[in-house]
Parts: C-alpha cells; structure tokens; sequence
C-alpha cells in the first residue's frame, strides 16, 4: 500500500510537496528519493496534478517519490520564485530524511518539459556562471542543499535561448523571466541550464518522437553541448507524444522508469 504525506516548505499555497511511499519491511530505509517536478510551460493553470500519477506509479514501483508543486507565472512566481521554490523544495527533504526514513546519498529528478528544465537547472546549481552574482542572490542560491545526484528529462526545455527565439507557447520563456533576453540577458543566461555545462551529474534527456510541443532540438542541443564534459548528457527517443512521457501505462513512460531506478540502483 502507498502512503502520501504532504508537507509545505514555504508559506506560500504553492510551496508544497506529497511523498509517496511505498511499504518499507521494519527496520529498512527507502532507497534514495525521486523528486517530480511537473511542466505546464511555467504557468499557474498547470500543476502538480500532472506529476501525481507518475509519483504514485513509481511508489508502486517500490521508490520514494517527492511531487511538487510551486510558485507559476500566474500565481506569484516565475522569476526568480520559481527557481526559488525548486531548490527550496529539494531542499525540503533534509528535514523530511529522518521521519520518512529515506536515503538522501541518492536523489534523482523526473522532469517533464518546463519540469525538465527546471530538473536540470536544479542539478547545476553549484555550476552555474561567473559574474551574475544579481541573479545569484535574486535566487538565493547556496550549495549547501541536497544535491541531485541524477536527471531523467521528459522532453524538457533544456535551451532557454533557443526556446525563447523559436517563441514556443507563446513566449513562455520571456513569461517565466519578466521579459526578453534583450532586455534581461543575465536573468536568462542564469536560467538556462546550458550555461552550467559541463555537468557531473548524469542527466538523460529522453524525448518523444512525435512531440509538437517541445522540438526534439531542446534535447539535442543540450546533449551536444554536454559531450565536452567528462559526464555528458544522453539522449533517448521514445515512441508518442509530449503527454505519453507521463501517461503510466505508455512506453514512453515507462523507459523513464527504467532509467530512474538505475540511477538509484
């Protein structure tokens, strides 16, 4: 049977999670922690509801899963709440170790689109660029919290400035960052997890062949990028659309699984 426990790292409606957990024999400790961070092109009518299928799957599955939610254009985020709430929320899970008993030498994200740039960011938060101390400390950023220690991308967003030139939904990216690049060039630099390659976390970017909402460059850009790096990023393609990577009973879904549970094995 799965437990779901919510807990609120902000005081904020939005700065919420829900762990899922499966059942644990006496005495054991669950084995590392996956975080889902859904997508919804950084905006408030997207939310968590989104990830709550896969993290209960992945529960079912035998793994603990942490689903967030957090501030969206819309509601009181985008920049620089958004990234604030996703570190915060990973963060969470420092005081959540003890009484859930989880394993946090192993946490890997689960992001799907605008949750997979978001996932992938997070992971470089201590790789990020030299000379944007603004935008540092608009985040609040610290390499103190709980490292990811893998990424699985569903699809994810992972080129802001070429997602931002291609205007995809609609200039979501100018949404979540208060403007265009020509107006914010730093903002926009700092939140592009291109700019904190090379990383040493593996990441897989795994993208759907028939997706028309995020092109297939948002992943391959990135992973060539990565090549130079002593861990470079992977891509996978997988049959279906954007929303098959979160559809439990897809095969799309189900690779991304695959790959979680090896990241934690």
């Amino acid at each position: 049977m799965v437990q779901r426990h919510r807990h609120y790292y902000g005081d904020d409606p939005s700065q919420w999670g829900e762990l899922f957990l499966p059942e644990l024999p006496d005495g054991a400790m669950h084995r590392g922690v996956v975080v889902v961070i859904h997508g919804g092109f950084w905006r408030s009518k997207y939310g968590a509801d989104l990830g709550e299928p896969l993290a209960r799957d992945l529960a079912e599955h035998g793994l603990a899963a942490w689903n967030m939610e957090y501030r969206r254009a819309g509601n009181g985020g985008g920049w620089p709440c958004t990234c604030q709430d996703i570190l915060a929320g990973i963060d969470k899970l420092q005081e959540l170790a003890e009484p859930h008993i989880l394993d946090l030498t192993k946490v890997v994200a689960l992001g799907h689109s605008a949750g997979g740039h978001l996932a992938v960011w997070a992971a470089g938060r201590d790789r990020l660029p030299l000379g944007l101390e603004a935008e540092r400390s608009a985040v609040g950023m610290n390499n103190d919290g709980v490292r990811l220690t893998g990424v699985v991308s569903q699809s994810g967003v992972l080129n802001l400035a070429e997602a931002e030139r291609l205007h995809l939904s609609n200039g979501a990216v100018a949404n979540l960052l208060g403007g265009p690049s020509a107006e914010f060039p730093d903002r926009h630099r700092y939140a592009d997890p291109m700019a904190a390659l090379p990383l040493d976390v593996p990441v897989y970017a795994v993208h759907a062949t028939d997706d028309e909402d995020v092109p297939l460059a948002m992943s391959t850009s990135y992973v060539e990028a990565s090549l130079a790096g002593t861990t470079p990023a992977r891509l996978l393609t997988v049959p279906g659309d954007h929303f098959a990577l979160i559809d439990p009973a897809a095969e799309a879904y189900r690779k991304c699984r695959e790959l979680v549970q090896a990241l934690l094995d």
